[in-house]
């Protein structure tokens, strides 16, 4: 089937599925999680295909744990789809209703956006949360996953088409392409998709949005900053750092570069950097840093800007705040940043003054994440300062239309030199 009869089947399901009852779609989203977990052993061993390959074409450590699955990781899909499923239903909400005069109401209703175009990395649980989030916010979507995963993303999609046309839900509502050429030939198609969003590099983000006159919600890489004051608790600010680091580093979440400041150094840093080096982390420091204690490499301008992905960190010490601040807005990605410090004013400073999606306060960066916000899931962490910014959950996947009721109204009765007045009423305002 072409690219483009698939998006064609995705529009015609779009309209059907946006005026679905919650009722259905919940129902849809409870037997997709039972039949992903009653199914566990087949996908395990699609996925296992997935990673033979991929160690053989040497894919990076980082990619390659992110590629892999197990029945913890099935567990927690069928835990975020049911999740998915106990949400408010973000389609219908009226957001504001307006008198404009007796009998001439107007409504401001939540609905969705309609065909949705999501393209992924390695990882085949996005696929699932793309498209719970998608279902339950009445958008179709096409999913383009990476060619590594190609083998776990068919059999989860299957899966999940299957368990939601039996329940209810449209016909194409949940599809996947797979080449770079399909890719290509989908974003031509601004006249039937409505929204893109690429997970991935910059500069593939940044591909994307070059080559589509689609609206291009960018989920872009996380250069995560965690800034030690010198009012620090260090026990605190060890265990929030290590975290940060090395709890899973290949993520988007996981800190990249750790700032400290110079009053905090000799009693923070060797401690930091030992509990590091044990954890085989490769830590990176500037002139200063490397003063502190051995076996740190030297970091360049380039580890500034370098989203890793796996156990290697940058250090660098910094003199006060406002420093700290300036090299975060300059070097990060506007994805989550994070201080440890007991001063509140300077943490009030720090996250009024980071331009990011997610600012921190004596927290680990690994809490940004659509699932851990009570989101359910998330289709991505945008960095754009567009509607949805951060991890981006149902809220982010509808927008609005007006709805106007009327008694026969007509315009021509506010027109003129005894024209009525409008009472322009605010009956109910969300925001």
């Amino acid at each position: 089937m072409s690219v483009l009869k698939q998006v064609q089947i995705a529009k015609e399901a779009s309209i059907k599925l946006a005026a679905l009852p919650t009722k259905i779609k919940n129902k849809a989203l409870l037997e997709i999680a039972d039949s992903i977990k009653n199914n566990s052993n087949a996908i395990l061993r699609a996925n296992e295909k997935d990673v033979e390959e991929a160690k053989k074409s040497k894919l990076s450590y980082a990619l390659l744990k992110r590629l892999m699955l197990d029945n913890h990781k099935i567990s927690e899909m069928t835990g975020e789809v049911r999740s998915v499923a106990r949400l408010e239903d973000p389609v219908g909400r009226v957001l504001s209703q307006v008198e404009l005069d007796k009998g001439l109401m107007l409504y401001r209703v939540t609905c969705p956006i309609g065909v949705i175009g999501a393209i992924f990395e390695s990882r085949p649980d996005a696929a699932v949360q793309i498209s719970a989030l998608c279902l339950k916010s009445g958008n179709s979507v096409i999913l383009k996953g990476g060619s590594e995963a190609k083998n776990s993303n068919r059999i989860l999609v299957e899966i999940i088409s299957k368990a939601a046309e039996k329940n209810g839900i449209p016909k194409g509502s949940v599809q996947l392409i797979e080449t770079r050429e399909e890719v290509a030939e989908m974003l031509k198609l601004d006249s039937h998709i409505n929204l893109v969003i690429p997970r991935g590099s910059g500069s593939f983000v940044k591909y994307v949005q070059e080559h589509t006159k689609i609206p291009v919600l960018g989920h872009s890489e996380g250069i995560c900053h965690i800034y030690v004051d010198k009012y620090a608790d260090v026990k605190k600010a060890i265990g929030i750092c290590f975290d940060a680091k090395c709890q899973y580093p290949a993520v988007c979440n996981a800190m990249e570069t750790m700032l400290v400041h110079k009053d905090i150094v000799k009693r923070f840093l060797p401690l930091m950097i030992r509990k590091f080096q044990q954890a085989n982390v490769e830590v990176r420091g500037d002139e200063k840093t490397r003063k502190i204690a051995s076996g740190i490499n030297k970091a360049t301008e380039k580890d500034w800007d370098t989203e890793y992905n796996d156990s290697v960190l940058s250090v660098r010490i910094v003199n006060n705040l406002n420093e700290a601040i300036s090299h975060i807005n300059r070097h990060g990605s506007k994805h989550t940043d994070a201080i440890v410090t007991e001063n509140k004013k300077n943490a009030d400073v720090f996250m009024d003054l980071v331009d990011s999606a997610s600012v921190m306060w004596n927290a680990s960066t690994r809490f940004a994440d659509g699932f851990r916000y009570g989101k359910g899931a998330e289709v991505g962490i945008s960095t754009a300062k567009i509607h949805a910014r951060g991890p981006v959950g149902l809220e982010g996947l509808v927008i609005y239309k007006y709805k106007l009721t009327g008694k026969g109204h007509v315009v021509k009765d506010y027109i003129g030199k005894n024209a009525k007045k409008f009472r322009h009423k605010v009956i109910k305002k969300l925001f």
